[in-house]
């Protein structure tokens, strides 16, 4: 079992920025990747970026250039910059937890979700 608690979320202007925190606890060792979706009323949850165990990270189109994801040393808390924030950016943010994906069936881990609200 993996637990994750997602902090950091809040109000910000256009063209702030905003760290978001997971810290993760339990079964950590099994965790191979771990990443930040986001879901804005009305659409999917989408990919926002991820991190692999081994450090590689991947970033949806949309954020390439102004966010950063990074986790700690012992990898129990993942971070995300968020940088140069626009109104679309608006959205609840998850964090995820992909495990023993050398299983026949992985399992994802989700966070309870923080509020990211773009507004002048």
């Amino acid at each position: 079992q993996v637990q994750l608690v997602e902090s950091g979320g809040g109000l910000v202007q256009p063209g702030g920025s905003l760290r978001l925190s997971c810290a993760a606890s339990g079964n950590i060792g099994s965790i191979d990747v771990m990443g930040w979706y986001r879901q804005a009323p009305g659409k999917q949850r989408e990919l926002v970026a991820t991190i692999t165990k081994r450090g590689r990270t991947n970033y949806a189109d949309f954020v390439k250039g102004r966010f950063t994801i990074s986790r700690d040393n012992n990898k129990t808390s993942m971070f995300l910059q968020m940088n140069s924030l626009k109104f679309e950016d608006t959205a609840v943010y998850y964090c995820n937890a992909l495990t023993d994906i050398w299983r026949r069936t992985p399992t994802d881990y989700w966070g309870q979700g923080t509020q990211v609200t773009v507004s002048s």
